[in-house]
C-alpha cells in the first residue's frame, strides 16, 4: 500500500521541492496524487502538468487543496501533505492540514517564530496526526550510529560537543541579482529574524542535540552580517552549555568561501570521542583515550539496528543526502501505516524529527539572535 501524498510549494524553480519528491519515491512508500505547487496560479498548473498529475488534482492555493481533498472519498483523498514553502508560509498550511485530518511532513525551520512553533505544538498534539520535520542530517545511517553509540554509554559522560556547518554560497550579494533562493532566505519578511542561523544553524543545533542526547541550557553567541547590504545574519558562532554540564561550540556560516555543505559533528566523553562529517558520510570515526581509533562504516554487520534499518545497499556503496532525506520519509510512512493497521511502530521507525525538535529549533533561532545582541556573556536558553 502506497500512501497518497500531496505537496504544497515546490513548483518550477524550487530546489527543495524536487528533493522531497525524490525522497518520497526512493522506497515506493508514497504516490504523489495532488499539489498546490506555487502561489502563482499559472506556475502551479504548469508544475502539475510537468509532474503528470490530473488537472482536477492541481490546485492554485493550499486552502483549495485542503478543502477539496477533504471532500473526496477516503480511499481517494490525500493522506500525507508535504509542505515545502518559505518559512513565512509554514504555520498556516500546516495548521489547516492537521486540523482537517491530514498527516504533515514539513521542511525546516518549523515556523516563522517561536510563538508559532508553540502554537503548532498544541495543534499537533490535539490533532492525533503524525508530524515530521525534515532535519535531513539525522537520517544518515552513521549519524544514527553515533547517537546509539553515545546512548550506550561507551564514551562515558559527555563533556564536549562541537558542531559546524560552513557554506560559501552567500559570499556575495546574490539577493541583489534577484537570485530566487538568496532572495527569500535573506528577507526578514519571509525568513524570520535569522538568516544563516535559521537556515543552517538550526541543522547544526539539531544535530548537536540529536547525537549527544543532551539539551542546550545556556548560550553565548556572536552573530554577524558580513556582506554589505544584507538584512540578516550570514555568519555566526555560539558557545553552548548543556543540561549535564557539558560545553559546546556551534558554528554556522554562509560566507565561508569555497565551502559547500560539509556539516560536521564531534562529541567527546570521559573515555573517548566520535566524529562524523557529510563529506565522508559512510564513515563514523571513534577515538579512544587508551587504545587505537576505530572506523565504523555504513552497512557493516557490527552496526546498530538503527543504522542498518536506514541502509539500503551493501557496505562500500555510498549513500548520501537524498537517501538520508528518504529515510525520514520512509520511517514516517512506516509509522503512519502502522497506525492505519492498528500496530505499534518499531523503535527504529519512530526515529525521525518531530514537533519537539521544531520547537527547540525555533527556540534556538530566537535565543541565538538575542544572545548575539546582548552584552551579557551567558544567556539562559528560554523556550
Amino acid at each position: 500500500m502506497k500512501l497518497k501524498l500531496g505537496m504544497i510549494g515546490g513548483g518550477q524553480g524550487a530546489f527543495i521541492g524536487a528533493v522531497h519528491r525524490i525522497a518520497a519515491r526512493i522506497d515506493d512508500e508514497y504516490e504523489l496524487v495532488c499539489g498546490a505547487f506555487s502561489s502563482d496560479p499559472e506556475k502551479a498548473k504548469a508544475s502539475g502538468v510537468l509532474l503528470g498529475l490530473p488537472a482536477n488534482r492541481v490546485y492554485t492555493s493550499y486552502k483549495e487543496l485542503i478543502a477539496k481533498e477533504k471532500q473526496l472519498p477516503e480511499d481517494e483523498r490525500v493522506q500525507v501533505i508535504s509542505i515545502v514553502t518559505p518559512n513565512h508560509v509554514h504555520f498556516e498550511p500546516t495548521k489547516l492540514a492537521l486540523e482537517n485530518g491530514f498527516h504533515v511532513i514539513l521542511d525546516k525551520p518549523m515556523t516563522f517564530s517561536l510563538a508559532e512553533a508553540k502554537e503548532l505544538e498544541k495543534i499537533v498534539k490535539a490533532s492525533g496526526k503524525r508530524f515530521c520535520l525534515t532535519h535531513t542530517y539525522t537520517g544518515y545511517p552513521m549519524v544514527k550510529e553515533a547517537k546509539q553509540f553515545v546512548k550506550s554509554g561507551k564514551l562515558g559522560k559527555i563533556r564536549k560537543v562541537y558542531v559546524e556547518y560552513p557554506q560559501g554560497w552567500l559570499s556575495t550579494f546574490l539577493e541583489g541579482d534577484n537570485q530566487k533562493q538568496a532572495s527569500w532566505r535573506t528577507d526578514p519578511g519571509k525568513s524570520g529574524i535569522a538568516g544563516a542561523m535559521g537556515d543552517i544553524g538550526t541543522h547544526a543545533f539539531n544535530l548537536a542535540e540529536y547525537v549527544s542526547g543532551l539539551q542546550v541550557t545556556k548560550i553565548c553567541a556572536d552573530i554577524n552580517i558580513v556582506v554589505e547590504g544584507r538584512q540578516l545574519d550570514d555568519d555566526g558562532a555560539a558557545l553552548l552549555k548543556f543540561n549535564n554540564g557539558a560545553s559546546g561550540v556551534l558554528m554556522a556560516s554562509q560566507i565561508a568561501a569555497g565551502d559547500e555543505n560539509n556539516v560536521k559533528v564531534r562529541v567527546y566523553g570521559e573515555k573517548g570521542g566520535l566524529e562524523w562529517q557529510q563529506d565522508v558520510a559512510n564513515t563514523l570515526l571513534v577515538k579512544w583515550l587508551d587504545k587505537p581509533a576505530e572506523i565504523y562504516r555504513t552497512g557493516g554487520g557490527y552496526v546498530s539496528s538503527f543504522s542498518s534499518h536506514n541502509t539500503r545497499v551493501p557496505a562500500g556503496h555510498p549513500e548520501g543526502y537524498l537517501e538520508a532525506f528518504a529515510n525520514l520519509y520512509r520511517n514516517f510512512a512506516l509509522c503512519v501505516k502502522a497506525d492505519i493497521e492498528g500496530k505499534t511502530p518499531e523503535p527504529e521507525w519512530l526515529d525521525y524529527p518531530g514537533i519537539e525538535d521544531g520547537v527547540r529549533g525555533m527556540a534556538f533561532v530566537e535565543n541565538v539572535i538575542a544572545s548575539g545582541k546582548s552584552d551579557t556573556k551567558w544567556t539562559d536558553f528560554i523556550i
